[in-house]
């Protein structure tokens, strides 16, 4: 077994230690496979990560065995690596930070196997450029993820903001909006929250924003806790720690129309085709106002006035 091999991204040379240890089992896909995998897609991955801080879901044995998600980052971490330290609760932590290849090709080396992202950037880290409504179904039936995005989606447009799609590789979809930074995370929880009980008074027998899975029963979930300091979200084209291989995967939204795809449509292998027509490449370039939706969407919907923290 080699005990290091040296994958060349961008304009240095990363050393991967153990390149034969095998992550996923089932499909035969090595540390230095994933390594590969991830410096083929930094340039479509890259800039949704860049400013931003990360959480790291590690697995030094692969995916059968123990993860943990580190925060911190290691001493032993290479000077060069971006590195950003921020408040918590009686102290801070130093963020991780990949803004290039050969930072992504190192996570890979560590036994990444999926970078969790923050909403906002490291400069303002209280004001996030991101809304996230995660999708997440009762069982495995996709049918009602597809349907409910469409209509978010629909929701959304109504009240000014433009979103984007991509599965989680994992169960469900998630709907992002691109924001303009100036409402702090409480606004724009604010406005997350809001939306989803819009749409769950208009389909009450199938959807719910119950925290408690015991209070869900059978419809699917519009789970918008992410939207707050310190909370991360799947990085787009990240890995999941499943058979097979999942990746998230920015979608068009023609393809959740169409049905043709779900949560786990697409593998490290498959996604590779997308890269020359990322279907994300101008999704965020006209950030909205969070508050100026709000005010629309209370417009519209007076029961959006008060969203009861419920």
């Amino acid at each position: 077994m080699s005990t290091e091999t040296r994958i060349r991204a961008g304009r240095r040379t990363v050393a991967v230690s153990r390149p034969d240890k095998i992550l996923f089992p089932d499909d035969g896909i090595t540390k230095a496979g994933l390594a590969e995998y991830y410096r083929r897609v930094a340039r479509a991955m890259v800039p949704h990560l860049a400013g931003r801080p990360l959480v790291l879901e590690r697995r030094p044995d692969g995916v059968t065995g123990q993860v943990f998600m580190q925060k911190e980052v290691p001493a032993y971490f290479p000077e060069w690596f971006h590195r950003v330290e921020l408040p918590k609760e009686g102290g801070t932590v130093v963020y991780p930070v990949c803004d290039d290849a050969p930072s992504l090709v190192y996570l890979a080396g560590q036994a990444c196997i999926t970078p969790h992202r923050f909403l906002s950037r490291a400069d303002r880290p209280d004001h996030p450029d991101r809304m996230v409504f995660d999708l997440d179904p009762a069982d495995e039936g996709f049918g009602p993820v597809r349907v409910t995005a469409l209509r978010l989606r629909e929701l959304l447009d109504g009240i000014g903001l433009p979103s984007a799609v991509m599965t989680t590789g994992s169960r469900g979809l998630h709907v992002v909006v691109p924001l303009d930074r100036r409402a702090p995370f409480d606004e724009v929880r604010r406005l997350a929250r809001a939306a989803s009980e819009v749409l769950v008074a208009r389909h009450p027998d199938e959807l719910t924003t119950a925290a408690r899975k015991e209070a869900r029963g059978d419809r699917l979930y519009l789970d918008v806790q992410r939207n707050a300091y310190a909370q991360t979200a799947v990085a787009p084209y990240a890995v999941r720690a499943l058979d097979g291989a999942p990746v998230a995967a920015p979608l068009r939204w023609a393809e959740v129309a169409d049905g043709g795809i779900d949560a786990r449509s697409f593998t490290t292998s498959g996604v590779l085709d997308r890269l020359d027509d990322d279907p994300w490449r101008d999704a965020f370039r006209r950030p909205r106002s969070a508050r100026a939706a709000l005010g629309r969407l209370e417009r519209r919907e007076p029961s959006a006035r008060d969203d009861g923290g419920r």
